[in-house]
């Protein structure tokens, strides 16, 4: 049970630091948004369309980054999840014993 906080904790200050970075790319383009749950594809960008890395190379590559980044937030969530529901069981046959 131990383990299962210090492993909650990890990934709370994981998710932190994701977050920030996220926040980060989102304030270099106005194009970004200010959503850090979605990918920059899911919204319509404003202005010239950037539909490949020849339209605005620069743009592109902040966002295939940035997408990344969304990418290993969302893979920290799943595993808080997971951590987080293996020290309710734990913590809930520890109430029980």
């Amino acid at each position: 049970m131990i383990i299962d906080i210090i492993l909650l904790i990890i990934i709370y200050i994981l998710h932190k630091y994701i977050s920030a970075w996220i926040t980060f790319y989102n304030s270099t383009d106005v194009r970004y948004g200010n959503s850090i749950w979605r990918w920059t594809y899911d919204y319509p960008v404003p202005g010239k369309r950037d539909v490949s890395d020849l339209d605005d190379k620069v743009f592109v590559r902040k966002r295939r980054v940035r997408n990344r980044t969304v990418t290993f937030m969302y893979c920290n969530f799943f595993l808080g999840f997971i951590f987080l529901m293996s020290f309710v069981s734990n913590l809930l046959i520890f109430i029980v014993n």
